[in-house]
């Protein structure tokens, strides 16, 4: 069964919550580094998505 868009799938709230515990025990810095890296692939991503829309 597939998420609406919007929504997580099952799967994916697992795995948020996976995260949440490994976060959880970063440092200050890591888990800054961590936050930056997450914003540069989804920026990564979003330039993707919209090269792909554009040459659809």
């Amino acid at each position: 069964m597939s998420a609406t868009p919007g929504q997580l799938t099952l799967e994916q709230q697992f795995k948020l919550e996976t995260l949440k515990t490994e976060v959880r025990q970063l440092t200050k810095e890591q888990a800054q580094d961590y936050v930056i890296e997450a914003f540069r692939q989804m920026f990564v991503k979003d330039n993707l998505v919209k090269h792909l829309l554009k040459n659809a």
